[in-house]
């Protein structure tokens, strides 16, 4: 049995946040502040990220089953290619949605993000979305790949939340796409048939229990646990 860390998003992270500057520090406080706030009608405040995937195949098949046996399968494998899956995280509801794609372009993001918002948020008036720097995360995307109309539709609905870079512990959807490492993705799949065979059960199974993150930490404690990077960021008075 695994035991839980008691240790917070941010200690994990902490090999890899690097060195704090004023950037880092405005963007954290900004989404956490969006994490504190209680929810209001009509705001949808979600996460979004995509995680790339690498398609493999057996070269051998594995063994069949025994009971009380572990599967067992030959160390070669075959390389089948690559895909992206997407993943919105709902901060109020504790729901999650997600698509396979065979990329990970603008025009990807900008049909997710579409698809999404079209399919379970229609009447919502304002969109708080949490989402790293990748290039494609931009209102641009949406205007170069959707119709102008929506794109312009998007730019109003949608308030982009970046979190900074080495700041992917902020994002609470990293803590879904950790869960589906582990519980789904623990395996060779070799198409994207697959994958998508495992996803969608994984997904309506995790909103069907209504598993929820409980995010604890927040600016006030941001600001206490790690006083001693902000020192060297805030000017002395």
């Amino acid at each position: 049995m695994f035991k839980k860390s008691r240790l917070k998003p941010w200690q994990k992270k902490q090999w890899c946040i690097g060195q704090l500057d004023g950037h880092y520090l405005a963007s954290m406080e900004d989404v956490l502040e969006l994490y504190q706030r209680p929810a209001q009608p009509g705001v949808a405040r979600l996460c979004l990220d995509e995680r790339p995937c690498q398609l493999l195949d057996d070269v051998l098949a594995p063994l069949p089953l025994k009971a009380g046996k572990p599967l067992r399968q030959d160390h070669e494998y075959r390389r089948m290619g690559t895909c992206a899956v997407f993943m919105v995280y709902d901060v109020d509801r504790g729901i999650r949605y997600g698509k396979v794609s065979e990329r990970r372009t603008k025009a990807d993001y900008a049909a997710f993000v579409d698809q999404v918002l079209k399919q379970h948020y229609p009447e919502a008036e304002k969109i708080e979305l949490v989402q790293d720097n990748l290039n494609t995360h931009r209102y641009g995307s949406f205007y170069e790949h959707l119709p102008l109309e929506r794109a312009a539709q998007l730019r109003q609905l949608i308030n982009f939340h970046y979190t900074p870079r080495h700041g992917s512990w902020l994002n609470m959807v990293e803590i879904e796409f950790s869960a589906l490492s582990r519980q789904c993705l623990n395996r060779r799949i070799a198409t994207i048939q697959e994958l998508e065979q495992q996803l969608v059960p994984w997904i309506e199974e995790r909103n069907e229990k209504q598993v929820k993150i409980h995010w604890s930490f927040t600016v006030k404690e941001a600001r206490e646990k790690m006083a001693s990077q902000y020192a060297k960021v805030i000017p002395n008075d």
